[in-house]
């Protein structure tokens, strides 16, 4: 009988999702120039907006640990409509399953996208927000295995997010890398590099 995991009960680090896709971390500096080439600024009511994005985030936080669903009224869901990402050509789908199978093992390891913006190779991922850290081991691994899992051979990109901690991965040609991190916990209001990056990447889409 056929037994059905959720892919993050497997794809737990890097080294499974490179073993299970057969991809591997790029050695070349210059594979993900989308996140560090210079964009054009932000108007000035777009920086207004991502302040009060800002604001209120942090002002709900100081009562509470946030939900997902919390987070995503207040950070994601302001931050795709200022990037564009809910109109034309871009799709919103929800709780799109990703599912593969071990050829060695009974076995098919299925997870499953809280959100998901497409142009065939631009993903948004919303992690779970059930800590109040970012979790690297669990949400890199899990957001690239959704990248692998799409048939499309061009480069694709995802930003997965937490609403507190953000960053951008990039998968091409059996090759990834990973941006730096984004949180809102810094001094500087760092949504503002990532609405940059996503105006960027929604043309490369």
């Amino acid at each position: 009988m056929v037994q059905l995991l959720a892919v993050t009960d497997f794809l737990t680090s890097l080294a499974e999702v490179e073993k299970v896709y057969g991809i591997a971390a790029s050695q070349n500096p210059d594979f993900f120039p989308e996140w560090t080439t210079q964009v054009a600024d932000l108007a000035e009511a777009e920086q207004a907006r991502l302040n009060t994005i800002k604001r209120r985030y942090l002002y709900h936080r100081q009562y509470g640990h946030l939900l997902e669903n919390a987070v995503n009224f207040l950070v994601i869901s302001p931050l795709l409509e200022l990037a564009g990402l809910y109109d034309p050509p871009f799709l919103l789908r929800s709780e799109v399953p990703v599912r593969f199978e071990l050829a060695d093992e009974q076995k098919i390891y299925q997870g499953r996208i809280d959100a998901l913006v497409i142009q065939e190779n631009l993903w948004v991922v919303l992690v779970e927000a059930k800590r109040t850290s970012f979790n690297m081991t669990t949400a890199l691994p899990q957001a690239l295995a959704y990248l692998a899992s799409s048939p499309q051979e061009s480069p694709k990109f995802a930003l997965v997010s937490n609403g507190e901690y953000s960053l951008f991965v990039k998968l091409y040609q059996k090759e990834y890398a990973f941006s730096d991190d984004f949180s809102l916990n810094r001094t500087r209001n760092e949504l503002w590099d990532i609405l940059r990056i996503l105006n960027r990447l929604k043309h490369e889409a």
